[in-house]
């Protein structure tokens, strides 16, 4: 069994989609950045902290990526996970407590296997809970395929010892404040598993069926240059932005449905151009040059005595440092016990989203106030 499964369980939300991703991403070099690094800390150090309150012996991780938040984000999913283990002990005496776990689905997806963070297998349960530590994007646990593709390696290995009836899957996000559940039942999995999942991967796993283009590009190794998202993108690009009173109501609310997603291929692309640029590349039609600059001093306290010679002495600007910079260096628990009570969470500006969106749409007394602001 490879390192890293073709269809593997983190991007089966794409190759459920889009199935010829899979072995499209093939051709591109794994490339790890300075978030993926962080997690990868993130989760070595949540780990050993699970495993010592398990009493479970285990090796203190070297940590290349360390902070007082990731210390405490840590701490409260592995609070997270033992108050879920106490809960289940309740009606199960000897719960089984399984962690970075290797699951097999491969009975229904071709060399399919994944590791899950934390197990709890009990008498009639199984509960999946997945550390997520980045903040990009906000991850639902609610008909989730990774959670679900854990859930069919883990029924595999114990489904005949605990006779599980039922699974629940939590996405525990802390710096997104998201701890998400859903609970199915072990038949609903693996009907779906029977019904979309083998008929699926099988054709992802030969590189075959129709390229689509979606929210599952997002992280795609390929999508940069993929010929199918493009054209979506260019579609959308070909409106006639000039006068907008001319498209129809029906036209302009998918213009706005797709926007977002049309302007962050934009700048994929235009990123993408430049760094190959960099590298050497010459495209047809543009050139390398030297892009705008600010003035700034060449010494700062140069600088500083000059103007004060000249008689200024008022020139030193001060600022407290941002909320965000600030729970960093207290962390989450220390900020709430200094700072909590003088936090304020002014109302946000408008902003037209989907009505899939689950913000509460606003009132009109909101929207009469931001009027009376501008």
């Amino acid at each position: 069994m490879s390192e890293h499964a073709i269809l593997s369980a983190s991007g089966a939300h794409r190759w459920l989609v889009c199935t010829p991703s899979a072995r499209l991403e093939q051709e591109f070099t794994e490339t790890i950045s300075e978030e993926a690094a962080e997690g990868t800390a993130a989760h070595a150090l949540a780990e050993y902290k699970l495993k010592k309150s398990l009493n479970i012996r285990s090796k203190k991780p070297k940590l290349q990526y360390y902070n007082t938040e990731m210390d405490q984000i840590t701490n409260d999913y592995v609070s997270y996970v033992m108050e879920q283990l106490s809960l289940i002990k309740q009606k199960c005496t000897d719960p089984l407590v399984l962690i970075e776990q290797k699951l097999d689905f491969s009975k229904y997806v071709p060399d399919g296997f994944g590791t899950g963070d934390c197990l709890i297998v009990a008498d009639g349960i199984l509960h999946i809970i997945d550390l997520k530590y980045g903040q990009g994007v906000l991850v639902e646990a609610e008909e989730n395929p990774q959670m679900k593709l854990y859930a069919l390696g883990a029924l595999e290995l114990f489904d005949g010892i605990y006779d599980i009836e039922n699974v629940v899957m939590t996405i525990f996000q802390p710096r997104r404040d998201n701890v998400s559940t859903y609970k199915s039942s072990k038949a609903s999995i693996v009907q779906w598993a029977v019904d979309i999942v083998k008929p699926t991967a099988e054709l992802a796993f030969k590189g075959e069926g129709k390229y689509a283009s979606g929210e599952h590009c997002r992280f795609c190794k390929a999508a940069i240059q993929c010929r199918a998202r493009a054209e979506e993108k260019l579609k959308l690009a070909a409106y006639e932005f000039a006068l907008p009173p001319l498209l129809s109501d029906e036209e302009i609310s998918e213009i706005l449905e797709k926007l977002d997603d049309l302007i962050s291929w934009a700048n994929t692309i235009k990123d993408y151009a430049l760094n190959t640029a960099l590298k050497g590349k010459e495209w047809p039609g543009f050139k390398l040059v030297e892009g705008r600059s600010i003035r700034k001093y060449s010494d700062e306290e140069a600088a500083a005595m000059a103007l004060k010679a000249a008689g200024y002495h008022d020139i030193y600007k001060q600022s407290l440092i941002t909320v965000t910079e600030a729970e960093k260096i207290l962390g989450k628990k220390k900020f709430n016990e200094v700072l909590g009570n003088l936090i304020i969470k002014p109302q946000g500006r408008p902003t037209l989203v989907p009505v899939s969106d689950k913000r509460p749409t606003l009132n009109q007394s909101a929207i009469q106030d931001f009027k009376e602001e501008i």
